[in-house]
């Protein structure tokens, strides 16, 4: 048998001789005591009096907040517990996209005041203060999304500063990290310029706000050095990097960079790592990215929220294209790198969807030929503009799109994930459990998409690479055994 096989790395050497998420209480303790025990080894006779909770909610950009305000505490010399008994007061990062993420935000305030008393909400159902205050009256203050040092000098007012001691307040040059060692997100960007009207981020997180192109490749180099394997680019739209600086050209390395988002790729790309792109709005320029990941710089991984395909439905979203240009550029993309996998996420039940336009969308999906797939019930979150729009669809007409639409794309995701069988992919190690070992290939991003399962086989560390031949498959995941004669 002819087994065929890609490494998202290899093209690029052959050219050069000729790439809702919640944190429990738990986590970011352990994750701090694990970071902590690698620049610190022993200091027994060294102890820390002021202890923080911490509970980050919502979406990966939201965890990237949540690393930067428990790099700050314990640069200064707070503990992180993962216990609200221990805690002197927690924090709770909050998600305010949809009315579910809302409703887990204002749980798990009541919890944390239940159980320690004494907590600080920040995050992006902080810009809803009064209605936070008017059903949790006893919070100690509320802060909006990033807004790191509003945050700090709350825990300030509440909390002493700890006094210095060098021996553990040491802090890697990484930054404290939520996510396991071998991979990283990498935040390039605050807020959004566009004004979806299903979509209330804009009025929490504001208007676009580029990070220097020089910071983001330094993080991205301190984050390399420190072991990571994998970076994910994400933000509230990716494409439109360095728009509102008009793509001015930065410093990294002494070399000069614009703040776009191709030379941004170009540039990641040299770390010599996975790159993955998240939250990819289609903009024109996008074509210029594909030919990037056809030369293996970057990771042939698109992920593209096309919410709709019926070109009135997007119209009322206020959202760009229609499904005949959206198959056409597919269809050049892969053209282009065949390797290519996109992932998207839909919006079935909008107001005023009818069922000939959910047809057309179920149209789209077997034509598109999508890899990974998410889709969502319209849900009239307080402050979207489309709640004014007439002729809503009742829950239970949404439920069955929902179902039906998820039936389509799973065949669609089964099919594609039996043609992988027979083929070899390099893939990155996340955990090695009772069962076996867990991993990823270039295909699935982490905590969304599918995953690599080898059955007995425990040789390995998370954030080893290697070779896998796939034998199996659902409509989700495969499984595969480990080829030992390849090079990673």
């Amino acid at each position: 048998m002819t087994v065929e096989k890609f490494d998202p790395q290899e093209s690029k050497k052959s050219s050069n001789s000729a790439k809702s998420q919640t944190t429990t209480l738990d986590i970011p303790s352990k994750m701090i005591e694990e970071q902590h025990q690698e620049v610190v080894t022993s200091h027994p006779e060294s102890k820390r009096a002021a202890k923080v909770g911490f509970v980050s909610l919502g979406c990966p950009k939201n965890l990237v907040d949540s690393e930067r305000i428990l790099t700050q505490l314990r640069t200064e010399g707070y503990d992180v517990t993962n216990s609200y008994d221990d805690a002197e007061l927690v924090i709770v990062n909050t998600c305010g996209f949809i009315d579910s993420a809302v409703q887990e935000s204002l749980d798990t305030i009541g919890e944390a005041l239940a159980a320690n008393g004494k907590v600080l909400v920040t995050g992006c159902l902080g810009v809803k203060k009064d209605e936070i205050i008017e059903l949790h009256p006893n919070v100690l203050g509320v802060t909006g999304p990033h807004a790191y040092d509003e945050v700090l000098t709350q825990v300030h007012k509440h909390v002493a500063k700890p006094k210095h001691n060098p021996f553990i307040d040491l802090v890697p040059p990484q930054g404290v990290k939520l996510t396991p060692k071998h991979y990283a997100y990498l935040k390039i960007s605050e807020g959004c310029n566009h004004r979806c009207t299903f979509c209330i981020i804009p009025s929490m997180r504001g208007d676009l706000d580029s990070r220097p192109v020089g910071d983001v490749l330094g993080e991205a180099k301190r984050l390399v050095d420190a072991g990571v394997k994998e970076l994910l680019v994400i933000s509230q739209d990716t494409s439109a990097y360095g728009v509102d600086v008009k793509h001015k050209t930065d410093f990294w390395d002494g070399m000069p960079v614009k703040t776009h988002m191709q030379q941004l790729c170009e540039e990641l790309a040299k770390q010599g790592v996975w790159i993955r792109l998240h939250y990819v709005y289609p903009y024109p320029h996008v074509d210029k990215i594909i030919p990037l990941m056809a030369e293996g710089k970057i990771l042939p991984y698109l992920d593209i929220p096309f919410q709709h395909a019926n070109k009135r439905i997007l119209k009322l979203m206020k959202r760009p294209g229609s499904s005949d240009r959206v198959l056409e550029r597919i269809a050049k993309w892969r053209e282009i790198c065949p390797e290519l996998v996109i992932r998207s996420t839909f919006i079935v039940g909008f107001p005023g969807e009818t069922a000939e336009e959910f047809e057309e969308l179920l149209d789209f999906l077997e034509e598109a030929q999508l890899d990974r797939v998410g889709c969502f019930k319209y849900s009239p979150v307080e402050g979207a503009t489309a709640n004014a729009l007439p002729d809503h669809v009742s829950d239970k007409v949404m439920e069955a799109r929902l179902q039906r639409f998820m039936t389509v794309q799973a065949k669609i995701s089964a099919d594609k994930l039996q043609a992988r069988i027979g083929q070899e992919y390099l893939i990155l190690v996340d955990e090695v459990n009772g069962l076996g070992i867990v991993g990823r290939s270039y295909m699935d991003a982490p905590e969304v998409d599918g995953k690599v399962y080898l059955s007995d086989d425990f040789d390995a560390e998370p954030g080893d690479l290697m070779w896998v031949q796939i034998i199996h498959a659902d409509e989700h995941d495969v499984w595969g055994v480990r080829v030992e004669d390849e090079e990673t």
